[in-house]
């Protein structure tokens, strides 16, 4: 079966650290799987190596793109054909307002007619970045830049999203709005996304399906239903106590 996106028997080598140890993954188009292990796991140089932001040197495996291989391909190129990673730390252009921030997202966009509406929708995703839409992006709160580098990556017209763990460093109030906004990207703009998150317990209530991933290896996979009830990946991966958690 053809998938959207789909990672076949995947390494990435640091010079000698093997970091990623042939990892096999996909996404179906209108999904959000998630990626969840600990720190230090391989999440993020999994996401970045699919994005194109590793060094190509270090990739071994393939990863297909509507049944392309696209492991070898530069950040810049994989961005054009669709696939935007939102990268940790929530990386923003501090001294520019959020809407300048807003508009750099487009940057690569042919139709630039069409980015002003495109704009607003994204205000209407996220009214608080409307209120503060001549605001510096550096004096915005830790959630709002957050914000902020979700919707950069939505002005793209993304078809696929990488997100590095949105929650990092957040309120646990905040971390559930910035979730209940991704379910929402995902149900109402039918953008695929792929998460990767070290919050096993709500990545896996907002995704349909999931990957623990412990020292560069898929260790368990399965619907997030099976993963949230699976008493050994609930215990040494997930971090889950019990099931009344």
């Amino acid at each position: 079966m053809e998938h959207y996106l789909e990672v076949k028997n995947l390494h990435y080598y640091y010079g000698q650290i093997h970091a990623v140890k042939g990892i096999d993954l996909y996404l179906d188009e209108g999904e959000i799987v998630t990626l969840i292990g600990s720190n230090g796991a391989g999440k993020s140089t999994t996401l970045n190596t699919i994005a194109g932001l590793t060094r190509s040197v270090g990739v071994k495996g393939e990863i297909l793109f509507n049944n392309k291989n696209i492991a070898k391909k530069s950040g810049n190129k994989i961005c054009k054909l669709g696939i935007m990673a939102v990268v940790e730390g929530r990386h923003i252009f501090s001294q520019l307002s959020v809407e300048e921030n807003l508009y750099m997202g487009a940057y690569s966009r042919k139709d630039k007619r069409n980015v002003k509406k495109d704009i607003d929708e994204v205000y209407e995703l996220f009214p608080r970045l409307l209120e503060r839409r001549n605001q510096m992006g550096g004096t915005l709160s830790g959630g709002e830049q957050q914000m902020l580098a979700i919707a950069r990556a939505l002005v793209n017209k993304p078809k696929i999203i990488l997100l590095d763990e949105p929650s990092l460093g957040l309120a646990p109030i905040i971390v559930e709005h910035i979730f209940e906004i991704i379910k929402e990207i995902n149900t109402k703009m039918g953008t695929t996304i792929l998460l990767v998150e070290q919050n096993s317990k709500i990545a896996l209530k907002v995704s349909s399906r999931g990957y623990v991933i412990q020292n560069g290896e898929i260790v368990i996979s399965g619907t997030s239903e099976e993963l949230l009830n699976n008493d050994k990946g609930r215990h040494a991966y997930l971090g889950i106590a019990n099931k009344e958690e």
